[in-house]
């Protein structure tokens, strides 16, 4: 099927409510109470900070390069373009590898909040998890999400986008809601303490960010079917990234503002809980609760969206199995890749609750993994190309693309071994070492003919794509 059949169905509109909706998703009501209790008030307001620097960084690389290569498939276009087809597979696997930690993230959150919306008594236990016990009843749950979303995204990127905006809309005026609460009930006494566990509880959040502001990237994924031009796409990316990190820094003060840390530590939500006793009443923390709801629907949509356009565009240039790139003749959307991230959706709720910080942790290494690919790639094409038509060209472009690279890396060294952060042995390396073989053996088995090919072939074969 040809590319064209991906149809502009997007508004501007469209596109920065995908983004902020992706950008925002559930994390902020159920992580909140770990940012405070693992760095303190400052400490949160510091590792947002510093991660924001990195995702304004990163972002600009983007919005350039989006830009002159509004092409379906983000950083695998860019990468593909400056260093060839195997580092483009690179980019695009891992951060295919962020945007399906998302999706499956979402399945495993949303029973989560149910259970606090609605208690449930939960039947037929299945297996116990890191002390965990997984119900079946949990699991349809989150099971049955991923089938209506799995369903909507089928039926084509309008119906989709639409839903997006009504969501991150609701989404958004819950989240003002708690401020106003924090501004007229809430305590200063209880942004104490600044710091917990100093440098070492600031690296603990500052790891979560890579995870809690991916979404930006997801507009270069369809940029052919955003109906505006070039500059004003990438113009949008760069706001949509604002209003997130100013989001979340507001969040950490609403939380701060109302609970001590001896509540904190006895919360399960507590952006939630923070809602309901300044406001005292629980109906309030109900009220964000299903404001959360929101954020979980409008990130899990948004990555179907990214990560669908991903594996399409990888299977055009048959980096994957052209199963991938089917567009449906009616709906005009990648329907296969899309039924495959809902059957990886379907399936996340059997590893039970704990996955959500395995989940968060694993992606976040794939995210810095193509965020560093991408801004070597926008360095390299500066000198490779410096008369490509570039209609939102950024000023200092070495000290931010220079700046991007180093702070990536700075970001990856986090989850190393020995560091105050390092991946969870066996988790989380599982789950990456696990991604990495699959794409390796898709890669094998897909382009053994391929990588035979010439660079003149591949840069072709990247321009008609």
């Amino acid at each position: 099927m040809s590319k064209q059949q991906l149809k502009k169905t997007m508004s501007k509109t469209d596109v920065i409510f995908l983004a902020v909706g992706a950008m925002l998703g559930w994390g902020w009501v159920v992580l909140s109470g770990d940012w405070i209790i693992n760095a303190g008030f400052l400490g949160s307001i510091i590792a947002f900070v510093i991660g924001g620097l990195l995702i304004c960084l990163i972002g600009l690389t983007y919005a350039e390069l989006s830009s002159a290569m509004p092409e379906t498939g983000g950083g695998l276009v860019f990468v593909n373009r400056a260093y060839g087809r195997k580092l483009g597979f690179v980019a695009a696997w891992s951060v295919l590898a962020g945007y399906v930690t998302v999706i499956t993230f979402e399945a495993v959150a949303l029973p989560t909040v149910i259970d606090y919306v609605v208690p449930v008594n939960h039947v037929g236990h299945l297996w116990t998890l890191n002390e965990w016990p997984v119900y079946t009843t949990w699991v349809l749950i989150g099971s049955g999400g991923a089938l209506l979303l799995t369903l909507l995204n089928y039926i084509g990127a309008k119906p989709a986008a639409i839903f997006q905006s009504v969501f991150t809309i609701l989404m958004i005026a819950t989240a003002i809601l708690l401020l106003f609460g924090a501004s007229i009930n809430g305590n200063t006494a209880n942004l104490q303490p600044f710091f917990t566990d100093g440098t070492a509880g600031v690296i603990t959040v500052l790891v979560m960010v890579p995870f809690l502001f991916v979404g930006f990237d997801v507009v270069p994924q369809v940029a052919e079917e955003i109906d505006a031009p070039a500059k004003t796409i990438s113009r949008i990316l760069m706001i949509s990234i604002v209003c997130a990190v100013l989001f979340y820094l507001l969040i950490v003060y609403g939380v701060s503002a109302a609970l001590p840390q001896a509540e904190l530590e006895n919360s399960s939500l507590a952006t939630a809980d923070a809602m309901a006793v300044l406001f005292g009443s629980q109906v309030f923390g109900t009220i964000l609760v299903i404001g959360g709801v929101a954020g979980i629907i409008t990130s899990w949509n948004a990555f179907i969206i990214g990560a669908s356009r991903i594996l399409y565009a990888m299977a055009d240039r048959k980096m994957i199995p052209v199963w991938f790139m089917y567009i449906h003749p009616k709906y005009g959307t990648p329907t296969n890749a899309i039924l495959f991230l809902g059957a990886l959706a379907f399936f996340a709720p059997l590893l039970g609750r704990p996955a959500l910080v395995w989940i968060v942790n694993a992606g976040g290494v794939g995210m810095i993994v193509g965020y560093v690919l991408v801004a070597l790639a926008f360095l390299r094409l500066r000198k490779m190309e410096p008369d490509l038509e570039r209609p939102y060209k950024i000023k200092y472009w070495r000290t931010i693309g220079f700046g991007a690279v180093v702070m990536s890396f700075l970001f990856l060294s986090f989850y190393l071994p020995g560091m105050p952060a390092a991946l969870v042995w066996p988790y989380e390396w599982i789950m990456l070492i696990g991604w990495t073989i699959i794409g390796l053996v898709l890669y094998a088995i897909t382009n053994r003919k391929q990588e035979a090919s010439s660079p003149e072939r591949s840069i072709g074969n990247d321009k008609h794509a």
